[in-house]
């Protein structure tokens, strides 16, 4: 924790996205003190999901520009909000963009994992206060303009304040370029494999690859003990179905059954995972094999690129061009 800024505003750099379709700029903002149950958290890297392409380019939703992006990330806490005794500062964090608090029905079925307590949104202020946390400069070019945050994380910002149900601590001896990509793509993929699909050991299972979301699932299978592991899509020109989550516009409702819309996209999309729990979980893996040399969890393979802050515009080149699965954004390089 740091002293001096604890309860203060911090200025610090975020890649903002003004208009819909347009590059991401680098800008000098104001990020406010944690309120009631958030977190504010210094991101160490963070990594590009195909959604923040998705939710950039489509100038059809009805998104509150400027946002900032980003849900794929590792940071530490710097300061907590009253009400906060999961984490406290100097915790290494994940933070995640499906919410659980833990407490309400859904969170405590594993049928579900689409917290009732702590609603999720794609865009927007934070869910409890309505308020948000990002603001530009006074006497700059967009002032007075609110910055809105995007899936509970906008970790494309150097601080972020997220909900302490989007967050949980992992082991603070986790490298983590790897750990950043437990928030989502791996997540998602692996928890395909151990819920959606319940795959056991001995299974013979058939993965169909979709970017780093089916690599994920592949890994998990493998995890599980698979006997087989089928078409692994490694064509660059994947589409991944995680850019549509949340987005129900996307689904014709025709095609649903009788199921309603948003679990035909639950299910396509998430693997069901149970972000908080496989986060920790996953964690544990990779812990287990950095300690003893025993690569379960192998992510490696998953980091194709890395950049600077700077160059934050050129990971989203990379991703339109299927040039890469995941590249990593560090934001002291």
């Amino acid at each position: 924790m740091e002293e001096q800024t604890k309860g203060k505003p911090i200025r610090c750099k975020a890649a903002v996205c003004w208009n819909p379709g347009e590059v991401l700029v680098i800008e000098e903002i104001e990020v406010a003190p944690p309120q009631g149950y958030e977190v504010r958290i210094k991101v160490i890297c963070t990594s590009l999901c195909h959604s923040d392409i998705t939710y950039r380019n489509r100038k059809d939703l009805p998104l509150p520009f400027p946002l900032i992006f980003g849900h794929e990330a590792v940071g530490v806490v710097e300061s907590v909000g009253e009400g906060v005794d999961e984490v406290k500062e100097g915790d290494l964090v994940v933070p995640f963009f499906l919410p659980e608090c833990g407490d309400c029905t859904d969170c405590k079925s594993p049928k579900s994992n689409l917290c009732t307590k702590v609603p999720f949104q794609i865009a927007g202020s934070m869910i409890r206060s309505g308020t948000t946390r990002f603001s530009a400069l006074a006497g700059g070019r967009h002032h007075p303009s609110p910055i809105y945050q995007v899936l509970g994380v906008s970790s494309f910002s150097e601080y972020t304040v997220v909900d302490v149900a989007n967050v949980v601590k992992i082991p603070i001896d986790l490298p983590p370029d790897m750990a950043c990509l437990l928030s989502c793509g791996i997540s998602t993929g692996v928890g395909g494999a151990w819920r959606a699909a319940m795959v056991e050991a001995g299974s013979t299972v058939v993965i169909f690859g979709l970017g780093t979301v089916g690599l994920a699932v592949a890994e998990g299978a493998r995890i599980q003990g698979a006997s087989k592991i089928i078409g692994v899509d490694l064509n660059p020109q994947k589409f991944e179905l995680g850019q549509v989550y949340g987005l129900t516009d996307f689904i014709n409702p025709k095609e649903c059954g009788d199921k309603p819309v948003h679990e035909v996209v639950r299910a396509m999309t998430d693997g069901g995972a149970d972000y908080c729990f496989e986060c920790v979980g996953l964690a544990s893996l990779m812990s287990d094999a950095f300690l003893s040399s025993r690569p379960e969890l192998q992510l490696e393979g998953f980091i194709t690129h890395e950049v600077s802050f700077q160059d934050i515009n050129k990971a989203f080149d990379l991703m339109l061009q299927g040039e890469c699965l995941r590249c990593i954004i560090r934001m002291d390089a």
